[in-house]
């Protein structure tokens, strides 16, 4: 079976034997084995666990529920991983642009996404229910786009943050610039994307990239970030909307100190 043919699943590390020769996929992986792609007992498919590991399966056993495979061995995925360890936060946006982010995010190679609250953003969380609900739903959106893409690694989703509790508990763990570097992407009162990097000596190894809402930054999160030490980058003199931004953020990154060549 070619790499351009594999029919991919998905199964979490938990899935897995304890010996790794066996695995179990999920009801909903199961009904997509079944009654979509109409796989069968001996059928050959690919599995990858979201941390990055791909295993080359046959069928077993389907079941009501669930589907017993055998691993015949591990496999690299169709796709590599960027060398750069990217997180994008980027502030809350009405469901169709956020749900669009989680997606490019995810075949641009993010490795982390945070949710943030911030005070000019598109929406307003009413409860830890309505948070927890919303990040089901990203992550789901976040594993579809990994399968479609051909990444063994599911970028992580955080739950809903505030700006002040990121930006300030990263200012405290501030590492070397060629180990992680700490960006703002605002509209004003930056630099550009070359100027902010031109000090590297060598790549970073992660990147922590701050993406604001439709609205901009206020005044006082840009000191917010600015005293913490992160760098204000602006990218332009185009106003781009924010899950416009988003997206070109992580292609310069990944561009620049990445993959995307």
């Amino acid at each position: 079976m070619s790499k351009v043919t594999r029919r991919r699943f998905y199964a979490p590390p938990s899935a897995f034997s304890a010996d790794a020769e066996s695995a179990t996929l999920s009801p909903e992986e199961t009904r997509h084995l079944r009654d979509v792609l109409r796989l069968h007992p001996g059928d050959e498919i690919y599995v990858f666990d979201g941390t990055g590991r791909e295993f080359h399966c046959a069928v077993e056993i389907i079941a009501k529920d669930s589907t017993e495979l055998r691993v015949i061995s591990e496999v690299k995925p169709t796709r590599p991983e960027s060398p750069l360890h990217l997180t994008l936060a980027i502030a809350l946006l009405k469901s169709e642009k956020f749900d669009l982010v989680i997606q490019k995010a995810t075949e641009l190679g993010a490795k982390r996404i945070v949710p943030l609250e911030t005070e000019r953003a598109d929406v307003r969380l009413k409860d830890s229910e309505d948070a927890q609900k919303r990040v089901t739903r990203w992550r789901r959106i976040a594993l579809e786009a990994a399968k479609q893409t051909g990444r063994a690694f599911v970028p992580e989703i955080t739950a809903p943050l505030t700006l002040s509790s990121v930006v300030m508990s990263a200012g405290k763990e501030r590492k070397p610039s060629t180990e992680s570097t700490h960006l703002m992407f605002a509209e004003r009162s930056g630099t550009s994307l070359a100027e902010a990097t031109k000090s590297f000596a060598e790549q970073p190894a992660e990147i922590f990239a701050l993406v604001g809402p439709e609205g901009g930054w206020t005044d006082e999160e840009i000191e917010l970030a600015r005293e913490s030490g992160w760098k204000s980058v602006t990218l332009g003199g185009r106003t781009l909307r924010a899950e416009t931004a988003a997206i070109v953020v992580l292609a310069l990154l990944q561009h620049r100190f990445g993959d995307l060549v």
